[in-house]
């Protein structure tokens, strides 16, 4: 896992200036690899995410496409949260979040996100407080609760 995830960082490091800037007002919410030879990335936009946003994006990665298969799809109902902003706004909600490394025994929480400071979020995990540094989270994610 630690080696997907530093290259999704690096993916991410170098995807999101090339999008953010080429197409104002989208956001690169995450890059993820679902395989060594395809990676996914989230976008928004103020104004929504529709087909043809995902083929603006794709046309700005396309020297990607030599390596890899890309994806582009809008946040959906389970939102990846990945940066402090992205938690920020999502406070009193279930997420569920993935650790690069055990944290009190474990790397898989889920819970009621409480605060979003400025080096990490405090979960309610079993009715305890836990705190995850942002930068020890892999994946982080909307649960779902319709």
């Amino acid at each position: 896992m630690a080696k997907t995830h530093e290259k999704e960082r690096q993916l991410e490091s170098e995807i999101t200036p090339r999008i953010e800037s080429d197409l104002p007002g989208v956001e690169v919410l995450a890059v993820e690899l679902a395989n060594p030879d395809r990676f996914v990335v989230y976008v928004d936009h103020p104004e929504g995410v529709d087909h043809e946003l995902c083929v603006r994006v794709t046309d700005v990665l396309r020297d990607y496409l030599r390596e890899y298969t890309v994806d582009v799809s809008s946040p959906g109902i389970e939102r990846p949260l990945r940066k402090p902003g992205h938690f920020a706004r999502v406070l009193g909600s279930k997420v569920a979040l993935r650790t690069s490394v055990p944290l009190n025994g474990r790397s898989k929480f889920k819970g009621e996100l409480k605060d979003a400071g400025t080096y990490a979020v405090t979960l309610v995990v079993d009715g305890s407080e836990v705190d995850i540094p942002y930068e020890a989270i892999v994946r982080g994610n909307l649960i779902d609760e319709r």
